[in-house]
């Protein structure tokens, strides 16, 4: 008697739960050991669910294939321009001709194109046909021998159609045919063998015949006609040799792979059936419902055994000897496919979370080491003696004027020390607050500030300046735990508070900034502060700049991010607007980007765009019918005071309109002036700036503008600042970032891979041009540009009448396209120019359409 292969033992051992030590010790000494680290995993892969799944997306994924491949070959041609281009997904996806989208026009491309050419129609079998096997435990065609025959003519059929192509000299025609590998490989061989290569390649289809179908003679006709003996098992050298089993069996413990019905019916073909032993125990094995079904073994086996699979926890062996002593019939019961599991339109099951960053998947953020790392030194040094010192003339300044105290504490700042103060019972505040003059002259300091009272204490705070200020890097604010982790939608570090913690604020919350300060108080560092803390926060595909900088030199060193986050008009030469005329042009075409925007999210029945782009990320939105990710805005303009004076009510209401309405749709406004007069910061405009920032300022009056309260005068100037916000007043020290430091992020920024060009904005044109009529632009509709028909079909088909449609779509630039609007408004297919509203097209059918094209050709 031979003892059982280690495949039969550990087939037959029970399930742990219900196998007693001895049994199990036993089994093991006859088997292999059996590794406790892979009982989980066996656990997992035997989960007929898990089968289930996984098999319906193989046959998803094979048939995705198979369709990618078929279209292939039809508009290959027309897809490869947009394949390995710097086009973002997003552009290149409305262009692909391929049946299964971008994402197949790629796979086909390596498929096809680049390795096997049609020979690789045959790899799609073999992922159905595993997939068909891990649903239904079956094998319509035996896969490893499929798998065997699909790999090898996909490359000698690429080999052949090689020859054919260097044969036929078409190689532009036939490199789709034969591949990259077949066209390759016979180049070497044409060099080696000439024409003669033929008969190289013929003969290794033949070996592959030979020894494939075990082919000893040349009666061919019978040798294919039939299975050979060890058509079941291809490694087999010996039917009758133990070792052959016993390799069976190692190969079944690595992958325990279910062997189907075909190979199990074949069993019956080896010839000489090797006998086990008829001492295998009694088991049982579970039912569906809970009970057992006893399993008697009778008389000593003859042919080998083949495993089955039934059900995800149980592994069996099933022989020509085996009975069912119990009156219910051994069935194996399979789940039944739930038709939910992969509904249509259940894009995320398929494809996962859309994920806008993968538009620029290797972009790197910022590293902290581009940042100057200062010297601990700079940090503010007041000693005891000198706080004790301010203690006691605080409070004998008080006490001339019979100002009582009950207590006095101190709280060191970067900038300034707070001395809080409960003054004695019956003290009016407001005789405190008149002798800020009187303590500031007995302490010898610049700026003092009374808070009467303190917001939420039981205090009266006294701001002193100290002697020795500490420099807040940005190193060290960009470095700190509570940056790193802001958990923000736009996170902007503002400085040092005077408790020395760390000041992290939402702008989508504020959700727009007012700043002013007067000149050389640190209004531009801080503006600098601000646009680096979100890039080091934010992504490109998330988050856009448009920067206004009238002065022409303080925002300048941001050009070189233009291609990532920068956003301009479509006819602008540079991102960064300096003149006028443009700036306002820019705020209408923002006006009409926040009116697009609504109308998104009208479409998608959500009220903000944070739900709107969750919705997109969940794949709930259609791009096809104009939905996109929609990045957040910031404006940031340097200089208001210069647009007020030269534009007035031109700047003043697309201004006040984004600021009333453009926070749901993530259009955010940073506007920064050194004169926060009445006629620059209107009540139109201060009343829709919740949030307001104001350095040093030269009057008290000025400081009432901004910040609706006084203190902003007592400043010290060098970053110190305050922050008005939900009515509370914050005194902060704005961290210090050089230009040297916004070279290197800029230069670190721009060096790498980017769009194709600065995000665009809607166009916009100024009344100058929508005053222009047809005959002061004398367009001649008998020299129109060799595109006319193109546009016109472009325009009807996308009913838009948009210069930068027709830029993104026929890659025109922009005075091309203007001129191509012209002739389209002549020839009457579009209507006239019409302000900030996009143009009407007038013809609505493209039958229309042709009629009109070929009574003007």
């Amino acid at each position: 008697m031979s003892q059982p292969t280690a495949a039969s033992v550990r087939q037959n051992t029970p399930r742990s739960d219900q196998a007693t030590p001895s049994k199990r010790a036993g089994r093991r000494e006859k088997g292999a050991p059996v590794r406790a680290w892979t009982l989980p995993f066996d656990r997992v892969r035997t989960d007929q669910r898990t089968n289930l799944t996984m098999g319906v997306l193989l046959m998803l994924l094979a048939v995705g294939l198979m369709v990618a491949f078929v279209s292939y070959l039809f508009t290959g041609p027309a897809d490869q321009s947009l394949i390995g281009t710097d086009e973002s997904v997003k552009e290149a996806g409305k262009d692909v001709q391929n049946w299964v989208g971008l994402l197949g026009a790629h796979v086909a491309h390596v498929f096809l194109f680049r390795w096997f050419g049609i020979g690789a129609l045959g790899l799609p079998v073999i992922v159905f046909l595993a997939g068909f096997k891990l649903t239904s435990g079956r094998e319509p065609l035996p896969l490893a021998r499929t798998t065997q025959v699909a790999l090898f003519l996909a490359v000698w059929v690429s080999l052949v159609l090689g020859y054919v192509v260097m044969a036929t000299n078409s190689v532009s025609a036939g490199s789709m045919w034969c591949g990259g590998i077949g066209y390759e490989m016979n180049r070497l061989l044409y060099g080696l063998l000439g024409f003669g290569s033929i008969v190289l390649i013929s003969f290794l289809g033949f070996a592959f015949a030979v020894f494939f179908f075990n082919i000893t003679s040349l009666s061919l006709l019978r040798r294919f006609t039939q299975l050979p003996p060890d058509a079941g098992n291809p490694n087999a050298e010996a039917p009758n040799s133990q070792a052959t089993h016993n390799t069976y069996g190692d190969e079944r413990d690595l992958y325990d792979e279910p062997v189907s019905d075909s190979v199990a019916e074949n069993t019956e073909l080896h010839p000489e059936p090797v006998a086990t032993s008829a001492s295998l125990l009694v088991d049982t094995m579970p039912n569906r419902n809970g009970s057992t079904l006893p399993l008697t073994l009778t008389d000593p086996v003859e042919p080998p055994a083949q495993p089955v699979s039934g059900r995800g926890d149980l592994v069996m062996t099933i022989t020509e000897g085996l009975e069912l002593t119990d009156t219910e019939p051994l069935s194996v019961v399979t789940p039944p496919f739930e038709p939910d599991m992969f509904a249509e339109g259940d894009l995320v099951a398929q494809h996962g979370l859309y994920d806008p960053t993968l538009d620029l998947p290797y972009y790197q953020i910022p590293t902290v080491d581009l940042l100057t790392n200062y010297p601990e030194n700079t940090k503010a040094q007041v000693s005891a003696d000198e706080l004790e010192a301010n203690k006691d003339r605080i409070v004998d300044t008080l006490g001339k004027f019979n100002i009582g105290i009950q207590r006095i504490h101190a709280t060191i700042g970067p900038t300034v020390t707070l001395y809080e103060i409960v003054p004695a019972d019956g003290v009016r505040i407001s005789k405190i607050k008149s002798l800020e003059d009187d303590i500031a002259l007995n302490l010898a300091a610049l700026g003092i500030r009374i808070i009467a009272p303190m917001p939420g204490k039981g205090t009266i705070g006294i701001e002193v300046p100290n002697k020795n200020r500490e420099m807040v890097s940005m190193r060290s604010m960009i470095a700190s735990e509570k940056f790193q982790k802001a958990n923000m939608d736009l996170p902007v570090v503002l400085g040092k508070t005077i408790a020395n913690e760390v000041l992290v604020v939402d702008l989508a919350k504020m959700p727009h900034l007012l700043m002013a300060g007067a000149t050389g108080q640190g209004k531009s560092v801080g503006l600098n502060v601000l646009l680096t803390s979100l890039l080091y926060k934010k992504h490109p595909a998330q988050l856009k700049f448009v920067l206004v900088d009238p002065k022409k030199v303080e925002l300048t060193l941001f050009n070189k991010i233009e291609r990532h986050f920068l956003a301009k008009l479509p006819d602008a030469e540079e991102a960064i607007i300096t003149d006028t005329k443009k700036v306002v042009n820019t705020l209408n075409s923002l006006c009409i980007e926040m009116d697009n925007r609504y109308n998104l999210l009208k479409d998608a029945e959500v009220r903000n765009i944070k739900e709107y782009n969750t919705k997109f990320v969940n794949r709930r939105l259609n791009p096809e019918k104009g939905h996109t990710y929609l990045p957040y805005i910031v404006l940031i303009i340097d200089e208001l005071a210069d647009l007020m004076m030269t534009a007035g009510k031109e700047v003043e209401q697309p201004i006040a309109r984004l600021a009333q309405l453009a926070r749901a749709i993530g259009i955010h406004l940073v506007v920064a002036t050194q004169r926060p007069s009445v006629n620059v910061i209107t009540g139109l405009i201060k009343a829709n700036f919740p949030a307001r920032l104001s350095f040093k300022v030269t009057s008290k009056i000025d400081s009432r503008t901004i910040l609706d309260a006084g203190g902003a005068e007592q400043l010290v100037g060098m970053g110190d600042m305050l922050l008005s916000s939900n009515s509370d007043i914050i005194r902060l020290q704005c961290p210090f970032v050089d230009t040297n430091e916004i070279e290197d992020i800029c230069a670190f920024v721009g060096a790498q891979r980017g769009y194709d060009e600065a995000y665009p904005l809607p166009e916009f044109y100024g009344d100058d041009a929508g005053n222009s009529s047809m005959e002061e632009k004398d367009v001649d509709l008998a020299n129109r540009d060799a595109m006319f028909d193109e546009a016109a079909r472009l325009i009807v088909t996308h009913q838009q009448g948009s210069t930068s449609l027709i830029q993104r779509r026929l890659k025109l630039g922009y005075n091309r396209a203007g001129r191509l609007i012209d002739q389209l408004e002549k020839a009457g297919i579009v209507g006239p120019f019409e302000g900030s509203k996009a143009r009407d097209v007038l013809v609505h059918d493209l039958g229309h359409l042709e009629e009109m094209l070929k009574n003007l050709n």
